[in-house]
């Protein structure tokens, strides 16, 4: 069903099909996104989403199909020709230099020059006024590298309206976020459409595909096999038309597994890059056949907790122990193989080789076991047959065992981390943030292997800044703040309000009947 414009279209393609090799991305796929309105698209991983995306931002080309833009036919050839249209693009995965200050990131590759100079000046100048104008409220001539990833975000975004965008398409822009910066995000979204802008929103999010869209298009298998108001769909709605079958959002039932303390973390401080304290005392234990959850805002100590546990960053003080042996101080190399297993939660830095294939990802860490190997020669037969299988369990959508990751969506390269590490020997998984940026359906795959897992008898310390994720799975939840471990809280007798105050570094009245915080 398509949707009969009331209003101009900003964008409209027209039977768009786009191969690689013999696999169909894009299959005679019609969009039409309506001027001064926020169309979302939504789909499962591997559904056609980046890819058509990518068509109409020129980074690919269709092999079949026309684009319009503003009601004239198009020829794309490159990203020039796009920016030129007046489109614009933030990639799921920023481009920025760290190094470099946000106003000379906004204008890389298109300074403004006099006397054959750079003008500082006015680059800063015409930051300010960008910034001031959507209200990104970002300081022109901040380092980069000592931003947000909130803040990073609203330097992309600058980045394409400097460039003339009218345009604007956001690939996942949530994924990244806290709660409270993707509240900012779609107020400056609301904005643009004020100001008379386009907005194209990627999600998996389907919240905020609720909240924030005013029309939503979901692909499927390559096709758009809807486009409605949003206003006439419910969450239910959208995930039966993205997956074609019903999925639940319940607490997963459990049966009681939980056995000896596998990892104990006793009074633990760390400092994080710019010497401050971002671990204060942390204390807690994770028993085999358990998961137990860890829920914050983001920047509260999650991610130096994890890179301390992964042997990625020192403790200033405290110890760990794996199965009763101190592994406090070993690299990650020695607690990997002491029986830490590790997903990331930025799985493109420490999760995967993008350019290394499919089975050489899945090889990483095993390469020196057998069967993996003999005598340091590569078993090639069973690494196929595993890589195979693996594909085929984790429903890594993919042309084959060789493909490059980068050849796949951020979702399927979670599932190639997950699928490694879910597949290994490790006695405790430490998963951080597993189902960012990954749809409805592979979410309700991954808590069920997560799952798998713990009733393998598994010890699991599962962060995530998804609160329902965490109720859905974890046995017990603690709260962070501030690098301290606010309070626990009983998996199976949540409150939401009680972590809520938690996350806000507030410890709530104990009530009658509550189980209180530790």
């Amino acid at each position: 069903m398509s949707v009969t414009p009331a209003t101009p279209l900003a964008i409209e393609l027209k039977s768009i099909t786009k191969r690689f090799g013999a696999f169909v991305a894009n299959e005679d796929v019609n969009l039409a996104v309506e001027s001064g309105k926020i169309h979302a698209i939504i789909g499962e991983n591997g559904a056609g989403k980046t890819t058509l995306m990518n068509v109409l931002f020129g980074l690919l080309q269709p092999d079949e199909g026309e684009i319009w833009i503003d009601g004239e036919k198009k020829s794309l050839p490159n990203p020039a020709a796009a920016i030129a249209a007046g489109i614009g693009m933030v990639h799921q995965h920023f481009k920025l230099v760290p190094s470099l200050t946000v106003a000379e990131n906004v204008f890389l590759g298109m300074e403004i020059r006099k006397g054959g100079l750079i003008d500082h000046a006015a680059q800063i100048k015409k930051t300010a006024e960008l910034s001031k104008q959507f209200g990104l409220q970002v300081d022109p001539n901040e380092r980069v590298g000592l931003l947000s990833v909130g803040i990073e975000q609203r330097i992309e975004i600058l980045k394409v309206l400097v460039r003339g965008a009218r345009i604007i398409i956001l690939d996942e822009p949530t994924a990244v976020l806290t709660p409270q910066e993707s509240r900012e995000l779609f107020q400056t979204l609301r904005g643009f459409v004020a100001q008379g802008m386009t907005v194209i929103f990627i999600s998996h999010h389907l919240e905020e595909v609720m909240e924030v869209s005013d029309t939503v298009s979901v692909l499927r298998l390559g096709k758009n096999v809807a486009s409605r108001p949003t206003a006439e769909l419910t969450k239910s709605d959208l995930v039966q038309l993205m997956v074609g079958r019903l999925v639940s959002f319940d607490r997963l039932p459990r049966t009681p597994t939980i056995g000896k303390t596998v990892l104990e973390v006793e009074d633990l401080w760390c400092r994080d890059e710019r010497q401050l304290q971002a671990l204060r005392g942390v204390s807690f234990g994770v028993k085999a056949g358990e998961i137990v959850g860890i829920a914050g805002v983001a920047g509260n100590g999650q991610t130096e907790l994890a890179e301390v546990l992964s042997g990625l960053r020192p403790s200033s003080h405290g110890s760990l122990k794996l199965n009763g042996r101190t592994i406090t101080g070993l690299s990650a190399r020695d607690i990997r193989a002491a029986g830490v297993g590790h997903v990331p939660g930025d799985r493109l830095v420490r999760g995967v080789d993008r350019n290394a294939s499919i089975s050489m990802n899945l090889l990483m860490g095993r390469q020196d076991q057998s069967p993996w190997s003999t005598h340091g020669i590569i078993n090639r037969r069973y690494l196929l047959e595993q890589t195979q299988a693996l594909i085929k369990r984790f429903d890594i959508r993919t042309r084959g065992p060789e493909s490059p990751a980068k050849s796949l969506s951020g979702g399927n390269i979670q599932k190639i981390v997950l699928a490694r590490e879910f597949t290994g020997s490790a006695d405790c998984l430490l998963i951080d943030q597993p189902t960012r940026g990954v749809d409805i359906g592979a979410q309700e795959q991954i808590h069920g292997e997560i799952m798998r897992q713990r009733d393998a008898g598994k010890a699991i310390l599962l962060i995530s800044v998804q609160l329902d994720e965490l109720i859905r799975l974890a046995d017990r939840i603690l709260v962070m703040f501030g690098g301290t471990i606010m309070g626990e809280i009983s998996g199976d007798r949540v409150d939401e309000e009680e972590i809520g105050m938690l996350m806000a570094g507030v410890v709530p009245e104990p009530r009658p009947n509550q189980v209180g915080a530790a």
